[in-house]
């Protein structure tokens, strides 16, 4: 196995109350994500407010700032702006079919998903990726679902996220577990490692398991 040259960030996703936030803060989370898009993670502007709240408190209490990003599926910049502006999102994920001229639109640093599926939007996305230097726009490669944008809980292609790695910065997704995340790391040699379902309960984040996938990556460190 390969030597793991850092340890990558964590950033729990797709979380929905203020003890949730505070919890995966105080376990050890760089970033948490909160879903503005259509699905069962998905809160208000409003819940967003109390949650942004809840994380900044707890990461004051720990000594260590959390990142905010806001999650979005082909939103007009204008609405994602206002929320930038409310909340103080510190990032804006892009999970849709966003074009780059759409996302340079967009008041806060920006992080692009894709999925190797062929859309003409991601083929411009993988162009600049292709002529930019690795300090552009990173991508998040989450798993190709159809009919969905991401949650699924399957594995994305890691071989292809490798290969995109060694010339951009790449925040991998898709099916990330406290079982697989360190080979994933191993492979795939990610800048943030990003999970939702796999530290899930019964569609609940699980302390438990968000403390595992924590330690799963900490572990990358020294082996």
């Amino acid at each position: 196995m390969s030597q793991p040259s850092r340890r990558p960030a964590v950033k729990i996703c797709g979380l929905l109350t203020p003890e949730q936030a505070s919890t995966a803060v105080r376990l050890g989370a760089d970033l948490i994500g909160l879903v503005f898009a259509a699905s069962r993670r998905q809160v208000s502007p409003e819940q967003a407010a109390t949650l942004v709240a809840a994380a900044r408190a707890a990461a004051t209490a720990r000594g260590r700032p959390i990142a905010i990003v806001g999650v979005f599926v082909n939103e007009q910049p204008a609405h994602i702006n206002a929320l930038v502006r409310a909340l103080g999102l510190d990032w804006v994920q892009l999970s849709g079919h966003e074009t780059p001229d759409q996302a340079a639109q967009i008041a806060a640093p920006i992080v692009k998903a894709i999925r190797f599926d062929g859309h003409a939007s991601e083929a411009a996305w993988l162009a600049t990726a292709a002529s930019h230097p690795a300090g552009a726009t990173p991508l998040l490669v989450d798993a190709a679902t159809q009919g969905m944008f991401g949650g699924s809980g399957r594995v994305a292609d890691w071989q292809r996220a490798a290969e995109l790695a060694r010339r951009r910065q790449v925040w991998l997704a898709g099916g990330l577990t406290p079982d697989n995340v360190g080979m994933a790391i191993d492979v795939v040699q990610p800048h943030v490692v990003d999970v939702s379902s796999g530290v899930e309960s019964n569609g609940i984040k699980d302390p438990a398991k968000i403390a595992a996938f924590l330690d799963a990556v900490r572990a990358t460190a020294h082996t």
